[in-house]
């Protein structure tokens, strides 16, 4: 059974306080797109619908973990206007974006991460920055720039039709690819639970050919992403590749209106490997946009903070022999560490210095593996 949350979403309830925002054109250049399948949720309580969403989840999840998601529940205006948010608060004076610094070091995120924190390679500095905004339960609350405070109602309304309405959906979906309880995911991705689920604005800076070289084209470098789930909103300026089973780069293709989903390492680890957590990437945008900066507007789920990933007791699992019976004693030490304790560890993992970081993707991704 699904459960809408009832949300007040349209621009007009907030004052129109900011410039609009303008997609730049889509890239005219033909590049080497992923096939990615996409999931139109507006059929999931149709005649057929949920189980022909489930065929199509069940295929992406197995391959990549990637797929599309189309119609759900928010405008290309709703969209839009956070973007203009994320590009006002990103083109704060740097000296103001400061104020609102996360506490990186000990693995909280929540509030503005600066450009150039991490070391891409020895003495090349990262170009992109970002501003996250956490749940909007008590533990998150803090300071924030004006821009954010002046459309704080918006923001969560936003956020919350994100966590509860369209993760929910996904979640549901997952649990019956698996052939487990529908609610199973979602009662452990609880809105009100505490968690460190959040949003992400983000500003990748343009570079100019010469030193996208230096960087050998390379915005940030292949990994996963550590929670459940990864919400990605579409917009044209390329950049986004994901790596295919035979280890060759395939670009994300832009579709208006839609939000690019991908599985991450906690349902990976969950699942005894099953659903995949695939490695991904940004690089220089093509020819073509590559003097535009690269705004993005990203929703990561993460369970509630009491979670513990022991294995799914799922009938398609137990038919694949997909079983945490055969771990390595670490991995099964694992299962019992709570989310809560995870997500600091994981996150102060980022700030290791460049000669001290692993060199290959595979082990570039997360405590999971």
């Amino acid at each position: 059974m699904t459960t809408q949350v009832e949300t007040a979403l349209p621009s007009q309830l907030e004052p129109l306080t900011l410039k609009t925002y303008v997609h730049p054109p889509a890239t005219q250049l033909q590049l080497d797109y992923a096939e990615i399948p996409i999931l139109d949720l507006s059929l999931v309580d149709l005649p057929g619908g949920k189980e022909k969403l489930v065929a199509q989840l069940k295929n992406a999840v197995e391959q990549t973990g990637f797929f599309y998601v189309v119609n759900f529940g928010l405008s290309q205006a709703d969209i839009d206007r956070q973007f203009a948010i994320g590009k006002e608060v990103l083109n704060l004076p740097e000296k103001e974006k400061l104020q609102y610094r996360a506490n990186l070091e000990d693995g909280d995120y929540n509030g503005y991460r600066p450009l150039g924190m991490i070391e891409q390679y020895p003495g090349l500095r990262d170009n992109w920055e970002c501003y996250h905004v956490f749940k909007f339960i008590e533990e998150h609350q803090r300071a924030h720039p004006k821009v954010i405070q002046d459309h704080y109602a918006e923001i969560e309304r936003f956020n919350r039709h994100l966590h509860q309405n369209v993760a929910h959906s996904v979640l549901r979906l997952l649990a019956n690819v698996l052939e487990i309880p529908e609610e199973f995911f979602v009662d452990h991705h609880q809105y009100e639970d505490s968690c460190s689920s959040f949003s992400r604005y983000v500003k990748y800076h343009a570079r100019t050919p010469e030193v996208n070289e230096k960087y050998k084209d390379i915005f940030v470098r292949g990994h996963t992403d550590f929670g459940s789930v990864t919400f990605v909103f579409s917009q044209p300026v390329g950049g986004l590749q994901l790596q295919a089973r035979d280890g060759s780069w395939k670009d994300v293709r832009h579709i208006p209106g839609s939000i690019v989903v991908n599985t991450a390492d906690m349902l990976h680890f969950w699942t005894n490997t099953y659903l995949q957590s695939c490695v991904h990437r940004v690089v220089a945008p093509p020819a073509d946009q590559v003097a535009l900066d690269r705004y993005g507007l990203i929703y990561f789920l993460r369970p509630s903070n009491k979670t513990c990933l022991q294995s799914v007791d799922s009938p398609l699992l137990r038919r694949l022999v997909l079983s945490a019976e055969n771990e390595s004693e670490d991995l099964k030490r694992k299962r019992d560490v709570t989310v809560g304790e995870w997500v600091p560890i994981q996150t102060k993992k980022n700030w290791t210095p460049h000669n001290q970081q692993p060199q290959s993707g595979a082990e570039f991704q997360s405590l999971f593996r």
